[in-house]
């Protein structure tokens, strides 16, 4: 009695705690959300995946059950004996008893049990089972997977060999990870030997776990389920089927999930009935079936009609997912694709509707004596025929003996189609193009008209800054510098004579001070420094990426620590008006990854002044209070901080800041979008009137600005990239308050579909961008990840005419170059420069491209980010006929040169190497000039100074201490040599 008291005692306690763990798990969220203003999401996130956690369960469950129950009440019972058994147990026993009592004359005959007609012997019965019960293995161990793929990432698309039924590839494919993975195999085979064993426990637990999996693997679609009914029509239509794009983003994924969770919801179900059936009677030890019954055929009969329905559904899908085809030689359905599978998908479909109807009916109006009973087996077996020669045999004949001799003429217009959809799903199309002829014929004068182009030709790269940041701006070893970004400014410039002041724009790199609390000392790793003490980062520093103070280091802007009213140092008196630094203190960052509490009874660390530290306390608008005790306890359980429950630091007003890390906080908010993965400070004042409610709370100068992309792998005809993306577009810009955790979200594509969904959906998280305060808005740029994603494409799509496409003989390659000592590819780059026929600089990223295998310039795409230009793209083609020197070709130069290759040696020993940076290529009026610095680095401390520019113009090549000096290198004129003087030899001894 005491034992099971105790047991009851501990499920009880265990219950409790699960019960408290979720409902901390869910106060937590909802006060975070409440807190960024965004709980409605939250809400309608939560009830989505809940419905359809609940509703798939449900269904899930009462189907499997109940037919397991059906089936549990049709079996043969264990004790029935096959009449082949019985005849033979009996003529044993008439012997025995006859000599043991011959006056017994008869034998005991147990109750008749109506069976089937044919019964099934072990040479089958066997194999029938094994196999069976294996597939239920494979099953099992496939959706496992699944499942946990789903955990491990974010869901995009419904995998599954079951999606469709019979597909040769999908086949294929499980066949070929069932041979390469051992443990795949093993693990299905134990399963399927211990269903044979234990089937009534195994099968019943596996239609729980398929309940409660499927639930789980749909609810992470939710974001499908909502899209769907908000759809939002493209205004374009596929050639194919003639449906809205729309559809294909919208409609189609929610078919497929559907179609996903029915397949394995009817296949599970009839398999499991079936193995129910075949284990009864004690089959295996008697080593014979007696065949399946009047109910147990209209049972299997019933759930077969089920089957084939999903099977016909499954085929009318995969009429529209031909626009996904790989076959042929463009991405979509091909000529083979349009001709022959589609006719055949729909063929498969209309029999397998036909052949469901039909096992309905025999369902429902079954008669025993019927012949029509083994068409239903004849139906299936030419069903299956009609599969395996229609996928795969017409297919590859037709492809084989009609298209291939012919692919050009057949494939013409589905290449064509390849190609205007893949544009349009990238954005290529809004790509302008045309002609740049460097003229080779820039001046002196043509640098001086272009100054301000020249003044901000990037010298300093990220790497070498930020390596000479962690030396000598870090302050503190708990301080770091996880990144350096680059952006433009308005910097006043000092007043001249008159006293006269202007404004210029200037490049610049900025990095921000985050606290890394890894890098704290070990001893001093205590819980009150981990979450009240070191809270914040402090400050940043800003450089100018072409000035060099003397000694090769970079100059600052702003930098250090000052510790008095202005808290960092600025350059200069014209710095401080042009950039607001304020109090930057940065509690949400990049590497802000710890949950701190603030408005405690103990000081926080705000920065180093000196030998002591000056300490700070909270008072933005960021954190939830946590002052009271069921507080206490439910935070305490939702980040498993137990030391909040017992400390007595806190005080009525504390607040717990987490989810710090700005990249987890804006994917906690919206995870239905895509984000970049270079988040970029900015220090701008973003409510100089007092008036913007934007960004409430204390005052705050540092703001991260992110872009955000609405993205889609269910674009028609579109060739998806490496990441599985066939469509993309930057809708959105997030901006997050470095102080105070706000984060808003702003519209920058209105027109764009899949974000007019989304704002429909939660209409109180998106604005339009012009809500964005000014000064921000100033800064926002053209982001890299969507630059380099068109850019890949463009590679192979900035091909328009199908012939050269099918050809292969335009592509074109992101070039390499040399960094440091290694060659890596070329990455893009920003300028402020004015592109050809522009006659003002602007800020632009730019990426040059070379012929496929060659290494000649063939064109570069430049995108522009500043006002009403913003995110328009410009391809410049370089003339064919005539070379143009590309990055590889200017770095085999000046590693050719004697005098640098030389002096490239000389520093590359005892000690320190030298690191050839970023060669930049730079459009000035109507030529190109090629930049390179060098850095000096030692080997034992990481302190890279700019010691060398290298400048190459034509066919001239100058590296110099300085810009400056290498372009007035690079433009002196040359001097021509004087004639040679020949001297007479003088013979030894002739005066």
């Amino acid at each position: 009695m005491s034992w099971k008291w105790c047991f009851r005692v501990i499920i009880t306690l265990l219950g409790l705690w699960l019960f408290w763990d979720i409902v901390s798990h869910l106060g937590a969220e909802i006060f975070w959300f409440q807190e960024v203003g965004y709980l409605q999401t939250f809400v309608l996130r939560l009830v989505t995946k809940g419905a359809l956690w609940v509703g798939t369960v449900s269904v899930s469950f009462s189907y499997l059950f109940f037919n397991l129950a059906l089936a549990q009440r049709w079996k043969y019972p264990q004790s029935l004996k096959t009449e082949l058994v019985r005849n033979e147990e009996t003529r044993l026993s008439k012997q025995l008893t006859k000599f043991l009592s011959p006056q017994y004359g008869t034998v005991y005959k147990p109750p008749h049990v109506e069976t089937g007609y044919k019964e099934i012997r072990l040479r089958w019965l066997l194999p029938l089972t094994l196999g069976l019960s294996l597939f239920v293995g494979l099953m099992v161990t496939h959706y496992g997977q699944v499942a946990l793929s789903y955990s491990n990432r974010e869901v995009n698309q419904v995998i599954s060999p079951f999606t469709i039924l019979f597909r040769p590839e999908i086949v294929w494919n499980l066949g070929h990870k069932i041979i390469s993975q051992d443990w795949y195999f093993g693990v299905a085979l134990v399963m399927a030997i211990a269903l044979l064993i234990y089937s009534h426990f195994l099968l019943r637990a596996i239609a729980l776990i398929f309940s409660l999996g499927f639930g789980w693997m749909l609810s992470q679609h939710w974001s499908k389920i909502l899209l769907y009914f908000y759809s939002t029509p493209f205004n374009s239509n596929d050639p194919l089927f003639g449906k809205d794009i729309g559809f294909y983003v919208f409609s189609l994924p929610l078919w497929e999930l559907l179609e996903f969770w029915l397949v394995g919801l009817c296949l599970y179900g009839f398999v499991c009935v079936a193995l129910t059936y075949l284990l009864s009677g004690d089959s295996l030890n008697q080593g014979i079936f007696p065949g399946f019954s009047l109910p147990q055929q209209c049972h299997l009969f019933g759930l077969g009609s089920c089957l084939m329905l999903v099977v016909a559904f499954s085929y009318w899908l995969g009429r529209y997912e031909l626009v996904y085809s790989p076959r042929g030689v463009s991405f979509g359905a091909s000529y083979t694709d349009a001709k022959i599978q589609l006719p055949v998908d729909t063929m498969l479909c209309i029999l397998a509707v036909v052949i469901a109807f039909y096992l309905l009916w025999q369902t429902f109006f079954w008669k025993p004596k019927s012949q029509h009973h083994r068409w239903a087996i004849y139906s299936l077996c030419i069903y299956i025929i009609l599969v395996i020669t229609g996928d795969v045999i017409v297919p590859a004949v037709v492809q084989s003996l009609i298209v291939q001799p012919n692919e050009l003429q057949r494939e013409q217009p589905y290449i064509q189609r390849t190609i205007n959809f893949t544009r349009q799903a990238f954005d290529l199309e809004a790509i302008d193009s045309e002609t740049f002829n460097p003229q080779g014929n820039l001046t002196q004068a043509d640098l001086k008209v272009n100054d301000l182009t020249i003044r901000n030709i990037r010298l300093w790269d990220e790497e070498p800054l930020l390596k000479t940041n962690r030396e000598l701006q870090q302050i503190r070893p708990y301080y770091k510098f996880p990144d350096a970004d680059i952006d433009r400014y308005t910097i006043k410039t000092e007043p001249n004579q008159q006293a006269t002041a202007s404004t210029e724009k200037r490049q610049v790199l900025i990095a921000a001070r985050e606290l890394d609390y890894n890098s704290v000392p070990q001893q001093a790793k205590t819980w009150v420094n981990r979450n009240l003490v070191y809270t914040h980062g402090y400050g940043f520093t800003m450089s100018p990426v072409n000035t060099v103070v003397p000694g090769g280091l970079p100059e600052y802007f702003v930098k250090d620590i000052s510790g008095n009213d202005s808290a960092l140092t600025s350059s200069s008196e014209a710095i401080r008006e042009s950039i607001p630094i304020g109090k930057p203190r940065i509690y949400y960052g990049e590497i802000s990854n710890t949950h701190v509490m603030t408005g405690t009874k103990v000081r926080e660390l705000d920065y180093a002044s000196g030998s002591d530290n000056v300490y700070t306390s909270y008072d933005g608008v960021g954190g939830i209070r946590i002052g009271s005790l069921v507080r206490r306890w439910l935070f305490a359980t939702y980040l498993k901080d137990w030391q909040m429950i017992f400390t007595r630091n806190f005080l009525p007003e504390t607040k717990v800041l987490f989810r710090r890390n700005i990249n987890q906080r804006i994917r906690a908010i919206a995870p239905f979008l895509k984000f970049d993965s270079e988040p970029y400070l900015v220090a701008a004042d973003a409510n100089p009137d007092s008036k913007n409610e934007q960004f409430p709370g204390i005052k705050n100068n540092l703001y991260w600005i992110i872009d955000a992309y609405t993205t889609s792998d269910r674009y028609p005809y579109s060739e998806q990239n490496g990441d599985g993306i066939n469509y993309i577009r930057n809708s959105v810009k997030v901006v997050i308050d470095a102080y105070n955790g706000t984060v808003r979200f702003y519209v920058a594509e209105p027109k764009e579909p899949l974000i007019i969904a989304w704002s429909k959906i939660f209409p109180q998280m998106f604005q339009p961008l012009a809500n964005m305060p000014v000064n921000l808005r100033s800064h926002i740029r053209y982001p890299v990840d969507f630059f380099k994603i068109q850019s890949e494409r463009l590679m192979v799509y900035h091909i328009t005419n199908p012939q050269v496409f099918y050809n292969r003989e335009d592509q074109w390659q992101i070039p390499n170059e040399i960094y440091g000592t290694q060659t890596r590819q070329l990455e893009p780059y920003y300028l402020i420069t004015s592109l050809p026929n522009v006659p003002f600089e602007e800020f632009i990223l730019l990426l040059p491209y070379t012929p496929k295998q060659r290494t000649n310039l063939i064109a570069w795409l430049a995108a522009r980010s500043d006002g009403e230009n913003y995110g328009k793209l410009l391809l410049y083609n370089f003339p064919k006929e005539r070379l143009i020197y590309g990055t590889e070709q200017i770095e085999a130069r000046i590693n050719q040169d004697p005098v640098i290759s030389q002096q490239i040696s000389l520093w590359n020993r005892q000690g320190s190497r030298a690191i050839q940076g970023n060669l930049l290529i730079i459009p000035i009026e109507q030529s190109l000039l090629y930049v390179e610095p060098i850095y000096l680095e030692a080997t034992q401390n990481s302190l890279p100074t700019l010691v060398r520019v290298v400048v190459a113009y034509e066919n001239r090549i100058v590296m110099a201490k300085s810009l400056e000096q290498a372009l007035q290198g690079i433009f002196q004129p040359e001097v021509t040599p004087g004639p040679t003087i020949i001297r007479p030899v003088e013979q030894e001894g002739i005066p």
